[in-house]
């Protein structure tokens, strides 16, 4: 438990520190934080708070930056959020309503970037399960497997697979054209589902290989039902914070090439109910400790179906920050609700 005194001096520091990117020395808290305390004064306070956790000492200056930790108090008790001016609401409502279907979530994730000079990214809602034309397996080596699926509306998904046996080109083709010829027009649960109960049919050689094509076209589906639209990545290139550590900035670009872990952290958002804010370490991804990430859900109809998020270093004006992601959540609802009632 911080008393008053020490808050507003952490208070200051943050603000200070997230406006210029420089260390915060005594001098500058002494003129900005309001409080008519002595330099000595506030040098004790300072290393009260960093022997805390709340703040640290750059080894090139005697000035003090925030921790992780110490932005989070800063956000959960002493952060005042600044309402968005009208006319940039309207700006805001402007670029997603009115624009058709396809294209909303991917405004919505470039109006984030542009807003914020971050990474903008939105999880789009899950379309419906796609229903298979065809399935096709390709041999690329003694065991390993490419398998082609061909959708209704046309779209096509490759997924390797690695067997434990090896397969003739005959009985590739005969594992594909059984289940193109029987399951044709089904989606991947409901092929399941119906091989449960017909697997005493199949024969014993061909059982394995079904059950892994039926693994790799579930995942392969579950990435094409839920897009995934990012915006803005190369803004994070003016970030010196993460600029200046090449290889930190190498895995980050990596995160979201792979998708999967950033994915599974937004979707956290969908669960709660209004903003959510991981700093650094608190998003249970390595590549992330000196980043924060700012989410919130979306909704269509009252129900949610996705997030919305900004990917930024942890000296980000969050004040400014979190109402923008709010906002777009909820004009994104009222964008998709509209076009569902239309």
């Amino acid at each position: 438990m911080l008393d008053e005194r020490a808050r507003t001096l952490l208070k200051t520091l943050v603000e200070h520190y997230v406006a210029d990117g420089q260390p915060v020395g005594s001098r500058a808290l002494s003129k900005f934080s309001g409080l008519d305390l002595s330099p000595a004064t506030i040098r004790n306070v300072m290393a009260d708070l960093e022997e805390a956790g709340f703040v640290a000492s750059p080894h090139t200056s005697a000035g003090r930056i925030p921790t992780a930790r110490g932005y989070r108090l800063f956000v959960d008790s002493l952060l005042t959020v600044q309402p968005l001016e009208a006319r940039q609401m309207g700006e805001m409502e402007e670029a997603l309503h009115g624009r058709p279907s396809g294209q909303i979530i991917a405004s919505a994730s470039q109006l984030l970037s542009s807003l914020t000079h971050f990474a903008g990214v939105v999880i789009a809602p899950r379309r419906q399960s796609s229903r298979i034309r065809q399935i096709e397996f390709l041999s690329l080596s003694e065991k390993r497997i490419l398998l082609i699926i061909v959708t209704a509306d046309g779209d096509v998904q490759n997924r390797i697979v690695t067997t434990d046996k090896v397969y003739s080109p005959a009985e590739l083709v005969s594992a594909a054209n059984y289940l193109t010829q029987n399951f044709a027009g089904l989606d991947f649960e409901q092929i399941r589902h119906r091989l449960t109960v017909e697997i005493k049919q199949l024969r014993d050689d061909i059982k394995p290989l079904m059950a892994l094509a039926l693994d790799a076209g579930d995942a392969a589906m579950a990435e094409n039902t839920t897009p995934y639209v990012i915006s803005g990545e190369r803004n994070l290139l003016d970030v010196e914070e993460l600029s200046s550590n090449m290889k930190r900035l190498r895995e980050l670009f990596d995160l979201f090439e792979q998708r999967s872990s950033l994915m599974r952290l937004l979707e956290i958002s969908n669960s709660a109910e209004g903003v959510q804010i991981f700093i650094g370490g608190e998003s249970g991804i390595a590549t992330l400790d000196e980043c924060s990430v700012i989410a919130a859900p979306y909704t269509v109809d009252g129900q949610v179906v996705g997030s919305v998020g900004v990917i930024g270093p942890t000296r980000m004006a969050y004040e400014r920050v979190i109402p923008i992601v709010d906002i777009t959540a909820r004009l994104l609802s009222s964008a998709l609700s509209y076009k569902s009632d239309n």
